[in-house]
């Protein structure tokens, strides 16, 4: 399904969006001026299975047990990535790049894929992300995602941005590497000839001609029907793939039409927590939503680990995208102009409760839990609510629901009660990892209680979680709370 979302990386992708189960990611940011710095990565998968085997939205404690992917040399076995972009790191330190990285390390992310666009700034970043890594002695990779809606590339002496980087950091300790190979990826680029004959010829010259050896896993938004004409592909990153195409849960479609048209080049799958942007017409002009209801993270996450032979590669969508509301990092560095939506809306309490799909991703199978954990996510205001916001409400804003969106983390069978106001709800369920939901219906603080035999094992109320009926602006963005490790 294809939406129209009038922006400069819009008009830039339109032309090569298909109206099938893809539909164009845009992700603008900039600082002081339009400073363009995006997302994407790369991926495989084959055969899917649905999440059937849930029961009343618990998983199975244990997970089939399967081989990981072994054709890797300094890279081995199932990989997370964490998209982050360099365009919202103006006034970062390499002190700043550390505490990101271990951050991110702790969680079992592997990589930083660092999505970079054509500001002259930017090398200086990227040379203080890669002395933190070095600095730190850490196992910790990055690699490029050349963001192609801002690096030019019509003529051969663009391909000089490109090349230059792969060059300066080839042999670095924490450059990422596949296949005897350096790692790359783009966000965009279906369209970069540099001054070849053609997109695929354009890309050989550039990556794949007098060059260190480079495995291209490009974001391309292309017909994948066309992947057999890109030969200059070692793969492909199906930005799309991270969210629901339309207003139902995410599933596999898209993953599978990507995967079909591939052979045996590699695939890697996006997980994303949320999609929401509510910039006016004097800015980006980018004011909608993507379908998260339904627990999306958690959903999504789940399949990848079902299906984990398929998928070597998992990219987590973003780190930092604060203008699009899917950051699971801390805010900080220079925000694209989203404080309205952003400031206040911490997303870090998703980061422990992937951590615990991310073992299971990688070993397959759900580690033992040893403490009870809560996590829980709502927007703030009711979707019907009206507010005095000029800019009006997002695009697709019908496809959400006032839902409270907890799962649980449970040593032992126990009693869940949900609460907020006089909504409430108490459920019944097994140990391991749960999913919940409450409707919020009024003016509430949030509150989660889990009990065993009468006694209370665990009581969460997050500071700030309150539901709002009267809106100051139409923010659909989420609130997220972890209870304590």
């Amino acid at each position: 399904m294809l939406f129209a979302m009038p922006s400069l990386r819009d008009a830039l992708l339109l032309s090569s969006v298909l109206a099938i189960s893809v539909h164009a990611r845009p992700q603008d940011t900039f600082f002081g001026q339009l400073v363009t710095a995006v997302d994407k990565i790369l991926g495989p998968i084959v055969q899917v299975v649905d999440p059937s085997a849930l029961v009343n939205g618990s998983l199975p404690n244990v997970v089939v047990l399967v081989n990981n992917v072994t054709n890797t040399t300094t890279a081995t076995g199932n990989l997370v990535f964490a998209h982050h972009i360099v365009g919202n790191t103006f006034n970062y330190t390499v002190e700043t790049w550390k505490n990101d990285i271990v951050l991110a390390a702790s969680k079992g992310i592997d990589a930083f894929a660092l999505n970079i666009g054509g500001d002259s700034w930017m090398p200086g970043q990227v040379a203080n992300a890669y002395s933190a890594a070095k600095n730190l002695n850490t196992t910790f990779k990055l690699f490029f995602s050349f963001d192609m809606s801002s690096i030019p590339c019509a003529s051969a002496n663009d391909a000089s941005t490109v090349r230059n980087y792969i060059t300066t950091y080839a042999s670095h300790p924490n450059q990422l590497l596949y296949n005897n190979s350096v790692f790359a990826s783009t966000f965009a680029g279906e369209s970069c000839k540099f001054g070849a004959s053609s997109v695929n010829q354009g890309w050989i010259n550039t990556l794949k001609t007098n060059l260190t050896n480079v495995y291209f896993v490009p974001s391309f938004f292309v017909d994948p029907a066309t992947f057999k004409t890109l030969t200059v592909m070692d793969g492909a990153f199906n930005w799309n793939g991270a969210w629901p195409a339309g207003n139902n849960d995410i599933n596999l479609s898209s993953d599978q039409t990507y995967l079909s048209n591939l052979g045996n080049r590699t695939y890697m799958a996006g997980v994303s927590p949320w999609f929401f942007t509510h910039y006016s017409p004097q800015t980006f002009n980018k004011n909608f939503i993507y379908r998260a209801d339904d627990w999306l993270f958690a959903q999504r996450w789940e399949l990848l680990i079902q299906n984990r032979t398929q998928f070597p590669f998992a990219e987590v969508m973003t780190w930092n995208d604060y203008g699009e509301s899917h950051y699971v990092g801390p805010v900080e560095g220079v925000q694209p102009m989203s404080q309205a939506w952003v400031n206040g809306f911490d997303h870090q309490g998703w980061l422990d409760l992937m951590k615990y799909y991310i073992s299971a991703y990688k070993s397959g199978t759900y580690s033992d839990i040893t403490k009870d954990r809560i996590f829980t996510w709502a927007r703030l205001y009711p979707v019907n609510a009206t507010a005095p916001d000029s800019i009006g409400k997002p695009t697709n804003y019908q496809w959400t629901e006032d839902y409270l969106w907890t799962v649980v983390l449970l040593t032992a069978p126990a009693n869940v009660t949900q609460a907020c106001g006089a909504s409430t709800s108490t459920s019944s369920v097994p140990a391991g990892l749960s999913k919940l939901k409450l409707a919020l219906k009024e003016d509430c603080s949030v509150n989660v209680t889990i009990t065993r035999n009468s006694t209370t094992a665990l009581t969460f109320s997050p500071a700030g979680f309150k539901f709002d009926t009267k809106p100051p602006s139409y923010n659909f963005n989420a609130f997220v709370a972890a209870s304590p490790p």
